[in-house]
C-alpha cells in the first residue's frame, strides 16, 4: 500500500483514522469495528465490502 494514500484515507462511515494490517491485507476502523479489504493494492472502501471484527480481533487491537 502506498504510504501517502494510507495517510489520507479515513473510514467512510465515521471519518476516523484507519489502521493498516499488512498480514490480513485490510484497513481497520477500530471505532466501527470494521475491516475493509485491499484487493490488488486497491482499498475497497464500501460498507458492503467490509467485514465486522470479532470481539477477539477488536480486543487484540491496541
Amino acid at each position: 500500500m502506498n504510504r501517502k494514500l494510507l495517510e489520507i484515507l479515513v473510514c467512510p462511515l465515521c471519518k476516523g483514522k484507519l489502521r493498516y494490517d499488512r498480514d490480513a491485507g485490510e484497513l481497520i476502523c477500530k471505532a466501527d469495528r470494521l475491516a475493509y479489504p485491499i484487493r490488488d493494492d486497491i482499498p475497497m472502501m464500501l460498507e458492503d465490502e467490509a467485514r465486522k471484527l470479532s470481539l477477539e480481533e477488536y480486543d487484540a487491537l491496541s
